[in-house]
Order: C-alpha cells, then sequence, then structure tokens
C-alpha cells in the first residue's frame, strides 16, 4: 500500500499554543489549531450551518462555531454541542522540524 502523501502547510512559528489559522490545500479550507503544542486539523467550515470555525473561539480541546454555538472536538471532529449534529473532517498531520505537514483526511 502506497504512503499517503503530506504537504507543507504552515511552520510551527506561525501557530504558537492556543492560536488557530486556516489553511487552503485546493478547494479544501482546513483548520489548524495548537492546543498545547499539539497541532490538529478538522475542516474549517461548520456541519450545521456555512460558518468559519477559525472565526470562533477554541477552548481547550474544542472549537466553538462563531455562528450558532456548536463546538467540535479537534481529535474526532464529532460535535460536543448543539445545534451541529454531523461530524466534520478530520486530517493526518505530521510536524517535521518546523514544518505542519497536511496529510488526507482520516477514514
Amino acid at each position: 500500500m502506497a504512503e499517503a502523501s503530506f504537504v507543507k502547510v504552515a511552520q510551527l512559528d506561525e501557530l504558537s499554543p492556543g492560536e488557530m489559522m486556516v489553511v487552503e490545500l485546493g478547494n479544501d479550507r482546513i483548520l489548524l489549531a495548537n492546543v498545547e503544542g499539539n497541532v490538529h486539523a478538522i475542516d474549517d467550515i461548520c456541519s450545521h450551518a456555512y460558518a468559519s470555525l477559525s472565526e470562533g473561539d477554541l477552548n481547550g480541546q474544542e472549537v466553538e462555531c462563531p455562528l450558532h454555538g456548536a463546538a467540535f472536538d479537534l481529535v474526532s471532529g464529532q460535535p460536543v454541542t448543539p445545534p451541529a449534529t454531523d461530524g466534520i473532517k478530520v486530517y493526518e498531520l505530521r510536524i517535521e522540524g518546523q514544518d505542519i505537514l497536511l496529510g488526507p483526511a482520516k477514514s
């Protein structure tokens, strides 16, 4: 089985702990979030209503949508508060030196 390809999308010094940023890969907007030195990658668009999660709040391991307040777990992509009921994609991620490398969505 071929190894999944990873693409450099940012550097660690661009994403301090407690911060979020959006990167674009093709037509996808992907949210990177640094939680206490652990970087996570999920879809930037809320599954409940079209809103950018990067404009919301980062609360520990959860990101809250700025539109209706739904919160998503950064590890699983699953909603932890309503009104969202559907999860969002979580992406594979690698850190090599200072480079943040984004891989495919986890299945």
